[in-house]
């Protein structure tokens, strides 16, 4: 047990080693990078390890601090679970208590103005059990306009016994006066060769899987770690039926099909709620054809098990093409919190990726 089991991002771990060793660790720290490549996961191990009875730059995962850690985390995520789940936007902050370990992450879509007000109030009294507090921000790009003001008081007055961890994919859907007031460690997608290796030792996934799901998981350990098969198929389906019908309709050999193409769009925008994960999927696909368009027979792509349709989709589309789906796509991820027709959207990304490409309607010269 201890930073030994952490996987990839050995620079990420070697910094956050050095901290600890030192004995210097900042009171403010920002963990950012991709999605699903352990800052959440080393975050927590820092914490424990700024506690453990019996390690020294390390945890042991076995003392009574760092048991009482897991037992922190665990009511942390028991209270947040039952808080996003009412429907009382009063009741939703009611009774705040944090831990000497407190993991705050979105209540809603965001990380309410009263949880950082109740980070403040607590940040700089002395912990109640631990050596020092760590609060660790997850999701930090999701903290309300409103309260970002409240957590740079805390920032530029660093508590002396708590140490502020913001997890963030982007750093800069940060203010600059946050990201200048936190030392950033920066984490990089995992090695596809280290994602295999792990997969390797998962029984869920078959060996004939593992060299797509580690492609498909893009550097993400959470990812490749939760691949099932059939549910990538069936959520990839309809975008397959979306690019063979805009690359036919493309082709300009005859119209295209827009009752299939429109069916296919339908599709895509029937479930709100994952929608986001739904653009994501696109996106994983247009990035396999913009990967066939420049580098021909050495693409290296994601989904690996499209490359002939992949070369012939990539064919029809040309650069243009995929270039304009990329701008619709790019357009639907920035109106997806709106309250806008989802499928009109796509509906108006493939007409115009068809005749980007060079289709035309029916009839027409």
């Amino acid at each position: 047990m201890g930073f030994e089991t952490f996987l990839g991002n050995s620079k990420a771990l070697e910094s956050v080693r050095e901290m600890l060793n030192s004995g210097r660790v900042p009171g403010s720290l920002l963990f950012t990078g991709p999605e699903g490549v352990g800052k959440k996961t080393l975050a927590l191990m820092l914490a424990k390890a700024l506690n453990c009875d019996r390690q020294t730059g390390d945890f042991c995962g076995e003392c009574a601090a760092c048991r009482k850690a897991e037992e922190m985390l665990g009511a942390t995520r028991e209270d947040l679970a039952r808080r996003r789940e009412s429907k009382d936007a009063q009741r939703r902050v009611e009774g705040l208590v944090y831990f000497d370990l407190q993991l705050i992450e979105p209540i809603t879509r965001f990380i309410l103005t009263e949880q950082i007000r109740q980070l403040r109030s607590v940040a700089n009294t002395r912990p109640f059990e631990f050596r020092r507090r760590v609060f660790i921000i997850d999701d930090a790009q999701a903290i309300h306009w409103q309260a970002v003001d409240l957590l740079l008081k805390i920032l530029e007055e660093p508590p002396q016994t708590t140490t502020l961890i913001l997890v963030c994919p982007n750093a800069y859907e940060l203010r600059p006066t946050i990201r200048s007031r936190c030392r950033r460690v920066a984490f990089q997608p995992v090695d596809d060769t280290l994602l295999g290796a792990l997969l390797a030792k998962e029984t869920h996934v078959l060996a004939m899987q593992q060299d797509l799901a580690a492609r498909v998981a893009a550097g993400s350990i959470a990812r490749a770690r939760a691949f099932d098969l059939d549910e990538f198929t069936h959520r990839r389906r309809p975008w397959l039926d979306f690019l063979d019908a805009v690359a036919r309709g493309a082709s300009g050999v005859s119209g295209p099909d827009w009752k299939r193409l429109f069916d296919s769009t339908k599709a895509l925008a029937e479930d709100r709620n994952q929608f986001e994960n739904t653009l994501k999927t696109g996106y994983a696909l247009l990035r396999d054809l913009l990967q066939v368009a420049v580098y021909g027979p050495d693409a290296r792509v994601a989904n690996l098990d499209l490359l002939p349709q992949l070369k012939v989709w990539s064919g029809k589309l040309g650069v243009r093409g995929i270039a304009t789906l990329k701008e619709g796509l790019d357009q639907a991820y920035r109106l997806q919190t709106r309250n806008v027709n989802q499928q009109l959207g796509l509906d108006a990304t493939a007409v115009d990726a068809v005749f980007a490409g060079g289709g035309r309607l029916p009839g027409n010269g």
